[in-house]
């Protein structure tokens, strides 16, 4: 069984196809070039990575010691983007991911000294509120290996519009990679999420809705099909099924990883069935592809559109995977389709 490491002249290839993401989460381009064309191997991305984010970190202490508040919040914040990049190989290093993903969840906590950082045995999350007013909420669903920190310009379109920002880690995601295993019935995780906003009074517990990207579309189907308080859905490039033996070791290896074991993860990938779960999501449903989105092994998420009673699909014909570089055709108007949702 050929293994990711295996693959020959991958790295060319993988920073290129990442580059659109770690730009899109808000990672320096011209620093993300400096630092992928010094790589010799693949498996130096880690390692390089986590000194970028080191780098950062410095600079953002410095800056604290000198009560430059604002330069503080922004290397904090690229120093957690570049620690989180650092843990997006299915790395069997845990030690080093363990790391990578706790210097990251670390610098996030301390980029933003206005949101609230959440600690629940079935998540981690930050709570960021819009000032002044008791805001309906939109939970942040994340996918294989991405986690919370990555899609805060995500949340920064929905604070604008007067909508707080739930962004979550469930288990074996974001910061909890490496302590927990993903969670096959994660519509368990969200009930606990949304326990946990309607028990606070700062915002409104009642208008909650759900934007979930990557892996986490499905994810976030799942939970909108057993969660009536989802009162509204985004799903961004999730698969509505899974082909295992079709899948490229990189996703393989990345559910091993998560999963726990091989197994585990061929078990997860086959109970992915969106046109089964579709027929129950009563809700309000957008769902978004990209047209160079083509995965191996991995079925868009026209199904599920196509099976759920209230949804509607958009096709953006030239958007990569979570359409990052198309960010501005779907983006404003689905954060306000979201925002207008949440109002009803």
């Amino acid at each position: 069984m050929h293994t990711f490491f295996d693959q020959p002249d991958l790295l060319p290839g993988f920073a290129d196809a990442n580059r659109p993401r770690a730009i899109a989460a808000g990672i320096d381009p011209f620093q993300y070039d400096a630092v992928t064309v010094e790589l010799t191997s693949i498996r130096d991305w880690p390692t390089a990575f986590a000194r970028a984010g080191r780098e950062h970190l410095a600079r953002a202490e410095q800056a604290d010691e000198q009560g430059l508040s604002a330069s503080a919040s922004e290397a904090y914040r690229d120093a957690a983007l570049w620690f989180h990049f650092a843990t997006v190989l299915p790395n069997p290093d845990l030690g080093a991911h363990a790391a990578a993903a706790k210097a990251s969840a670390d610098a996030q906590r301390r980029a933003d000294p206005a949101a609230e950082h959440i600690t629940d045995p079935d998540f981690a999350g930050i709570l960021r509120r819009p000032t002044g007013i008791r805001a309906p909420v939109v939970v942040l669903i994340p996918g294989m290996n991405s986690g919370k920190v990555e899609f805060m310009p995500i949340a920064d379109s929905l604070l604008r519009r007067g909508v707080a920002v739930l962004a979550i880690d469930g288990p074996g995601q974001g910061e909890l990679a490496t302590r927990s295993h993903w969670e096959p019935e994660y519509q368990k995780v969200v009930h606990r999420v949304l326990d946990v906003i309607e028990d606070r009074s700062d915002v409104d517990g009642q208008r909650v809705a759900a934007m979930a990207l990557s892996m986490g579309g499905y994810l976030g189907a799942l939970a909108a099909a057993h969660e009536p308080r989802i009162r509204a859905l985004v799903s961004v490039s999730g698969p509505s099924a899974l082909h295992w033996d079709q899948l490229a070791p990189y996703v393989t290896d990345t559910f091993a990883l998560r999963t726990g074991s091989a197994t585990a993860g061929r078990d997860f990938a086959r109970g992915i069935n969106a046109a089964e779960i579709a027929p129950r999501i009563a809700q309000p449903m957008r769902v978004l592809d990209g047209g160079l989105d083509v995965i191996p092994g991995v079925a868009n998420a026209e199904p599920l559109a196509r099976h759920a009673p209230n949804a509607e699909y958009l096709l953006i014909p030239e958007g990569n995977h979570l359409l990052e570089t198309t960010r501005w055709k779907w983006l404003p108007d689905t954060a306000d389709w979201l925002a207008d949702h949440l109002r009803k």
